[in-house]
């Protein structure tokens, strides 16, 4: 299936924005007056988009407002925003997510669309550019666009062209007619080619590629080449496309919510089918609405390993909308809802084991999806370990749900006891000691005013500052493992030496041995 897509351009996206938000001033002004934007450019305010009228009367971008005023007195002038003008090209793009997944930006004023095998459930491509015509004059939005075999040939035909739709393989013919202007080369390469007598794309496409690159740069070729449709460069889109997707389209709004949630479960059956027929999983599904006012609303939903219960993935839906802080507002209604599975991975049939391990470990990855979905990937964390020696270092929390690759768990020794408690005090507790000896192990200790008479004592290890993190001045740690009279372990240590001149080391209650 040959490639198309479709670009869209929105000629007076920051004078169209103005009018949707009720920016533009009516008194003292004409009904008919022109309206241009500005900005601060090289000491100076200059034009850098105007409306339709002010175009046509010949004010261009780069004119500075004084001039511009000068020639039209009753000009009304706005401050440009392109932070503004960026985000509704950003909602101009979630908008057009629910006619194909694959949406660029093409800046500063225009999308591009892979429409590849999806226009057919528009009603084809001349139905589907119409629906964007109705959408986008609704808004208030001026729009041109053109569907052709290329990116670049679309974007050209969108703004040099007459917008209209190219037949497969015919790019080269709709192209020629175009001015180099299309291909938005650099002003001097494009003021050379005029004084050479190039004027059109067909001029530039008979001339040998290599006198073209010898004289005017490489990248002249490389841009004809992809307009012309001899080379595809495919588009990078702003959501990565998921490895499974289904959607519904619906023929009226829809407003009931539990109608919306047998259309979610729908959508779930259907991807779990598709997963089982590949033998995958998903980690991570994604579950979007789409208003008929073209707003967005996105729920993420992420599992601890691949999952394709269709029940469980419900359940874990059921929770993410419970979650919620914002209701899901239908507005005046949903006419699409998209269910997209972005991570896969391979997942075989489990069997459950005699002794119903693989049951319980079953039970209690459900159960931390759950409380994902409820409270949120960072709220809910585990422990990885670290590469170092360092015991308060060893490990650290990271989200349930995330991909962490490296450092393993070392092995406890068989028939030994715990070198490490479970849980750290941090930071350490101060206690007050006796020992028999400077170097040696405590006899007794005080820990928030009870006095612990050690049994038995194991120790020391050792363990030397990390002086790259913690400084060359980190004083040294001996650790020792001790049991008081009553059986309660403790993991204590003396956190510098006994050295002549030096102050005294200090003792400190690390962790409890469970």
């Amino acid at each position: 299936m040959p490639r198309r897509y479709l670009a869209l351009w929105f000629p007076f996206l920051p004078t169209d924005r103005l009018r949707r938000e009720g920016r533009i001033p009516t008194s003292g002004a004409p009904a008919d007056a022109p309206l241009v934007v500005y900005a601060h450019r090289g000491n100076a305010l200059r034009l850098v988009a105007g409306d339709e009228r002010a175009l046509a009367l010949g004010l261009a971008r780069d004119l500075t407002l004084a001039d511009a005023r000068a020639r039209i007195p009753g000009l009304i002038a706005i401050e440009a925003e392109p932070e503004a003008d960026e985000a509704l090209l950003m909602r101009l793009a979630a908008f057009c997510d629910r006619f194909t997944p694959l949406v660029a930006l093409d800046r500063p004023q225009g999308l591009l669309l892979d429409i590849t095998g999806c226009a057919h459930l528009f009603g084809g491509e001349s139905a589907l550019l119409a629906t964007l015509g109705r959408w986008m004059r609704r808004g208030g939005l001026a729009l041109r666009s053109a569907v052709a075999g290329t990116p670049e040939a679309a974007h050209a035909l969108a703004r040099f062209g007459c917008g209209d739709i190219v037949p497969p393989g015919q790019d080269e013919a709709w192209l020629r007619p175009l001015p180099v202007a299309a291909l938005e080369l650099p002003a001097e390469t494009a003021l050379a080619l005029t004084r050479a007598g190039l004027r059109t794309l067909a001029d530039l496409a008979e001339r040998p590629s290599k006198a073209l690159s010898a004289r005017f740069g490489e990248d002249l070729v490389t841009r004809l080449r992809r307009m012309l449709g001899h080379e595809d460069a495919r588009l990078t889109p702003l959501r990565p496309p998921p490895a499974c997707l289904v959607e519904r389209h619906f023929a009226e709004p829809m407003l009931d919510a539990a109608g919306l949630e047998q259309v979610v479960t729908r959508l779930i059956g259907e991807a779990v089918r598709l997963l089982e027929q590949r033998g995958e999983g998903g980690r991570a599904f994604e579950v979007s609405f789409f208003r008929t006012d073209g707003a967005v609303r996105r729920l993420g939903i992420e599992t601890g390993r691949p999952s394709r219960d269709a029940k469980a993935i419900l359940r874990l839906y059921r929770e993410r909308i419970d979650a919620l802080a914002d209701p899901l507002d239908p507005g005046f209604g949903f006419d699409a809802v998209r269910l997209a599975v972005p991570i896969c991975q391979p997942l075989n049939e489990a069997q459950a084991s005699l002794d119903r391990r693989a049951v319980e470990d079953e039970a209690v990855a459900d159960l931390v999806d759950r409380l994902v979905a409820r409270f949120g990937r960072d709220r809910v964390l585990r422990f990885v370990a670290q590469d170092s020696h360092d015991p308060r270092r060893e490990a650290r929390a990271v989200p349930v749900a995330a991909e962490v690759s490296g450092v393993v768990w070392p092995a406890p020794q068989p028939n030994e006891p715990p070198a490490r408690p479970l849980q750290l005090f941090e930071p350490p507790q101060p206690v007050e000691t006796l020992a028999e000896v400077p170097d040696g192990p405590p006899l007794r200790f005080r820990w928030r005013r009870v006095l612990h008479e050690i049994a038995r004592a194991e120790g020391p290890e050792r363990i030397a500052p990390e002086w790259w993190r913690d400084g060359p001045q980190a004083p040294m740690r001996d650790y020792y493992r001790v049991e008081d009279a009553q059986g309660r372990r403790f993991w204590l240590f003396r956190a510098g030496l006994y050295e002549q001149g030096a102050e005294p080391p200090r003792w400190f209650l690390h962790g409890l041995f469970a």
